[in-house]
């Protein structure tokens, strides 16, 4: 199978099966998202959903937010990973929103990155998701869904990979193909043990055709060193993030 025949049946098969590909966190407008996607790094969105409803009622608009007190913002968010980190970042970003933007969510990835606790990832969320740009996020269950399938080759980092997936998904579905990525990684090709019984990728999937096909058909034992924690490049990718 050619790359590109691979990507059009991967992107054929999402098509088809899951027309509709979305966040999985909750927000109604730019500025819960950018919240949210702080809240969510190295964290459930599960976690997070349960966290954002009270933190918007307190603080609904960045103005608010940014005359906020450190200890009342940590006391609403603690319960998410890193609190301490986020709490900071989640007022150094809204002080900012304030200070050069007028309280708006940038649109721009150079104007994004400058905000407090954003970086590339985070981000292409925004863009993607707030403004509908072609932007593809990388997270890890991007980066080993997309290196297990062959979507991408020797990717050295979420960088490399989202180039490479940007180059080869048609425009106007970068910001769905996250999404079909995240929740496929999130659900089916999970780290640990993939569940590549009941995935219909197993045509186009390079990591199926050499570690996982006779696994699946009962020819071999299932080995978790060999088939659980799979090399990309020179990073072991064993455990969900």
């Amino acid at each position: 199978m050619t790359q590109k025949q691979r990507y059009d049946f991967v992107l054929g098969w999402f098509r088809e099966h899951v027309p509709v590909a979305e966040t999985e966190l909750h927000f109604r407008n730019s500025y819960e998202l950018l919240v949210a996607v702080i809240l969510s790094a190295q964290c459930t969105d599960k976690r997070v959903n349960i966290v954002t409803p009270a933190l918007f009622e307190a603080y609904p608009t960045p103005q608010f937010l940014a005359a906020a007190q450190t200890e009342d913002v940590f006391a609403l968010i603690k319960s998410v990973s890193f609190a301490n980190n986020k709490t900071r970042h989640l007022l150094g970003m809204a002080q900012r929103l304030c200070d050069h933007h007028n309280g708006e969510v940038p649109k721009t990835m150079e104007e994004l990155i400058l905000l407090p606790g954003v970086g590339r990832k985070t981000a292409n969320v925004i863009l993607s998701v707030a403004w509908n740009q072609s932007a593809m996020a990388v997270d890890t269950h991007v980066f080993r869904v997309a290196a297990r399938i062959g979507l991408t080759k020797n990717a050295r980092n979420p960088l490399d990979a989202e180039l490479q997936l940007v180059k080869n998904i048609p425009e106007n579905e970068v910001y769905k193909a996250h999404h079909w990525l995240i929740l496929h990684g999130r659900y089916v090709c999970i780290a640990r043990r993939p569940k590549c019984e009941e995935c219909a990728l197993q045509p186009a999937c390079k990591y199926f055709q050499k570690e996982m096909k006779y696994v699946v058909a009962g020819q071999r034992k299932y080995d978790p060193e060999k088939d659980g924690v799979h090399k990309i490049g020179n990073a072991r990718v064993g455990k969900a993030s």
